[in-house]
């Protein structure tokens, strides 16, 4: 009998219905939203910590070929020093409650920036009521935060179509949802590639490597399902940038590293020429040194639907290894008691 007292094998089964619900909600929502206007709009500053911090990087990928203006993510306390009346900021939380999130916004607001609150509630929501600021909801029908990666990242994707700045957002949409489904009917299946991958994962440590883009914003969302479901310590890493450093630390240790990690490579159809040549060269150079190297390949139609598939497939891999482990994929105990201490102190 699997132990999953949150639900989380039914949240990840549920992942495209998330999308479908949030797509519809976020509409609504912008339906009379007064926004800033295109031109007025110099930067924009997502904000977010965790899994909010994971959507606004998804985000950052999904746009960042086409914006017609600078945008990054910001994960911690504060707002970055450009920030000003020109800049856009979309604080993303899924309970609205995350301390960092919310003390950027505000520092955000007093710079004088526009911002936008995205969250299930909480101080943000408050905040940004008091405030007359806009607020789209995330639909709290998961259990944990990092099962609502698609609640987090629609409605800031639908803003920036609505803006001018993510023309198209709403096919994208549809087709990653489109793709979710076919993935998540294959991985339900009692035979599937998850579950397939997790047993000859064992009790080894998963190092997971992407190519730019999409490739390495799924690794670092594989990562955190690792750490957070399984329990298990994880590592993450995209090429270009590890052909410069990190791959130079595999080859001295290969009788220890052979018995210890499996790598992961994931690939898309978005790949730089150059870094589709490297990844088949560090596959070449970690196969001798690893216990085994995956090679997982990203479906669907677009660059959107990539990323999404990539990171559901990452979802129920984590998941089967904690079964694998013999523990809860749900409670993190470690995480509440740090934020406790942090609050106590």
């Amino acid at each position: 009998m699997i132990l999953d007292t949150l639900g989380m094998f039914d949240a990840a089964a549920a992942f495209p219905e998330q999308l479908a619900r949030a797509l519809d909600v976020s509409r609504v929502a912008l339906e009379n939203a007064s926004l800033p206007a295109h031109d007025d709009i110099a930067n924009i500053v997502l904000l977010g910590a965790g899994a909010a911090g994971q959507a606004g990087a998804i985000v950052l990928e999904a746009v960042g070929p086409t914006i017609s203006v600078p945008i990054v993510v910001h994960r911690g306390y504060g707002v970055p020093n450009f920030a000003d009346a020109s800049t856009l900021v979309i604080a993303l939380s899924f309970d609205g409650d995350t301390t960092e999130t919310f003390e950027a916004a505000q520092n955000a607001r007093a710079d004088g920036a526009s911002v936008v609150c995205v969250s299930g509630g909480g101080a943000l929501h408050g905040w940004a009521k008091s405030n007359g600021l806009i607020h789209l909801p995330v639909t709290l029908d998961v259990p944990v935060e990092r099962a609502a990666l698609g609640a987090l990242s629609i409605p800031v994707l639908l803003l920036l179509e609505r803006l001018g700045f993510y023309l198209g957002a709403e096919a994208w949409i549809e087709l990653a949802i489109a793709q979710s489904t076919v993935r998540r009917n294959e991985l339900i299946a009692e035979d599937n590639i998850a579950r397939r991958l997790a047993r000859r994962l064992g009790r080894t440590f998963p190092i997971i490597y992407g190519g730019n883009g999409p490739g390495g914003v799924a690794a670092d969302c594989w990562k955190s399902q690792f750490n957070l479901n399984a329990k298990v310590a994880a590592f993450s890493n995209q090429v270009p940038e590890l052909t410069h450093d990190e791959i130079a630390g595999w080859g001295q240790d290969g009788d220890v590293t052979r018995q210890v990690f499996q790598v992961f490579l994931l690939r898309h159809d978005f790949e730089h020429p150059q870094v589709a040549s490297r990844l088949v060269e560090v596959e070449e150079v970690l196969v001798e040194v690893v216990g085994a190297v995956h090679v997982v390949n990203a479906a669907g139609e677009g660059l959107l639907a990539q990323i999404f598939d990539l990171e559901l497939l990452g979802q129920f891999v984590s998941l089967h290894a904690a079964v694998e482990q013999g523990v809860d994929p749900g409670p993190v105990p470690v995480v509440a008691e740090i934020a406790s201490r942090v609050a106590d102190a």
